[in-house]
C-alpha cells in the first residue's frame, strides 16, 4: 500500500542554538507521522542544520526584512498548498492564514520562563516528555567527519568563540584549561584538541592553537558546515565552550559538554542533557542584566570566571561519564 504523503510547514528560529534546541520536534514528527513531508522554514544560519532531514521538500531560508516583510514573503512561497500540520515556533501570524487541518503555534507565555527544549515541546503539547535536541545527518556526513576526526586518542573540543563579546571566556584561559587538561598529569594527558568556529574566528583562536602541538591539534575553525561539526563532535570526549549554538550542537551529538556562562540566562539555555554541566563565575545573570541592561555593552563579562573552576568541572564530569564511555 503506498503511504499518502502527509505535509508538514516547520517554522523555527533564526538562532543556531534555538533551532538545535528545538530540533527535537521534527525527529518526534519523523517518528510519529507516516508519510511526513517537511517544508522548514529557517533563518540563513540555522537553515543548513536541517538539511539531511528525512522527507524534505523544501529548506526556505527566513531572512528577515523590514517592517516584518519576510513573513509575506514566507506566506507566498507556501499559500498554495493545502499543509496536513504547520508548527510555527517563531509564533507568527502567517501560520494562521494558510490551508491546514492542523496548527500548533507558539503563544507569548506569561507565565514562570521554562527552558526552551521544554518551551518549544509546549507547541506539540508534549512537554511532559520533551524531545531531546536532535539533527538527522547522512551517511557521507558521518564519514567526513568520522575522516576528520581520526587518531589516536580521546579529543577534547574547544568551542571559544561566541557570537557577542560578553559572552566570550578569554581566549588564553581556554588555552590554560587545555593544557592543564592534556599535559602531563591531566586527565586527558597526551590527548587531542580539536577547535571549533566559524570562518571569522580563524584569528581568534590562534592563541588556543598553540596549547598543544600541531600532532595533537585538530583545527576545523572555519573549515566545516554545521552538520558536519555536529557529526565530529559525536567523537570528542568532552565539550568546553561558552553559551552559544556551538555548545547546543555539542551536547544534541551527546558529548559531554561545560557551556561557560555569564550574561546569559542559564535556566532557558543551559546545555540539555544529563551529561552537561553549567559553570559560571560569582555574578548571577540578574547581576549582569542589572548592570548592562540591553546585554550589548562590548566588554568581557566573563572575567570572574577562573581557569581553576573549569578545569574542576571538566575534572567531575569525566569522571562521572568515565564508566558510560567505556561501555560505549
Amino acid at each position: 500500500m503506498v503511504q499518502r504523503p502527509f505535509p508538514i510547514l516547520f517554522i523555527t528560529a533564526t538562532r543556531i542554538g534555538d533551532a538545535v534546541l528545538a530540533s527535537g520536534l521534527i525527529r518526534r514528527l519523523v517518528d510519529e507521522i507516516p508519510g511526513a513531508r517537511f517544508t522548514i522554514a529557517a533563518g540563513p544560519l540555522a537553515a543548513p542544520l536541517f538539511a539531511d532531514t528525512p522527507g524534505l521538500d523544501r529548506l526556505i531560508l527566513l531572512e528577515k526584512q523590514k517592517n516584518g516583510g519576510h513573513w509575506l514573503t514566507l506566506w507566498r512561497q507556501v499559500r498554495g498548498r493545502r499543509w496536513g500540520l504547520i508548527v510555527d515556533l517563531r509564533g507568527s501570524a502567517t501560520a494562521r492564514f494558510l490551508r491546514s487541518q492542523r496548527r500548533a503555534i507558539k503563544r507569548k507565555t506569561t507565565g514562570e520562563a521554562v527552558h526552551k527544549v521544554i518551551e518549544a515541546a509546549q507547541v506539540l503539547r508534549v512537554e511532559d516528555e520533551p524531545p531531546a535536541p536532535f539533527l538527522f545527518t547522512s551517511e557521507a556526513t558521518e564519514s567526513r567527519a568520522a575522516a576528520l576526526m581520526a587518531g589516536k586518542g580521546p579529543i577534547l573540543a574547544m568551542g571559544p568563540a561566541a557570537n557577542w563579546v560578553g559572552k566570550a571566556w578569554p581566549i588564553e584561559r581556554f588555552a590554560r584549561t587545555a593544557m592543564e587538561l592534556l599535559g602531563p598529569g591531566g586527565e586527558l594527558k597526551g590527548a587531542r584538541l580539536a577547535i571549533f568556529g566559524g570562518p571569522e574566528d580563524r584569528r581568534y583562536v590562534e592563541e588556543l592553537r598553540k596549547a598543544v602541538s600541531n600532532d595533537r591539534c585538530i583545527d576545523l575553525t572555519g573549515k566545516i558546515d554545521l552538520l558536519t561539526a555536529y557529526a565530529c563532535l559525536k567523537h570528542a570526549r568532552i565539550f568546553i565552550g561558552n553559551d552559544s549554538g556551538l555548545m547546543h550542537l555539542a551536547a544534541a551529538a551527546g558529548a559531554p559538554t561545560i557551556g561557560l556562562f555569564g550574561p546569559s540566562d542559564d535556566r532557558l539555555y543551559a546545555p540539555w542533557g544529563a551529561d552537561t554541566r553549567v559553570v559560571r563565575g560569582g555574578r548571577s545573570f540578574e547581576q549582569f542584566k542589572a548592570m548592562d541592561p540591553h546585554l550589548n555593552q562590548s566588554i568581557s563579562h566573563m572575567m570572574d570566571l577562573p581557569v581553576s573552576q573549569v578545569v574542576a568541572a571538566a575534572r567531575d564530569l569525566l569522571a562521572a561519564t568515565k564508566e558510560e564511555t567505556a561501555d560505549a
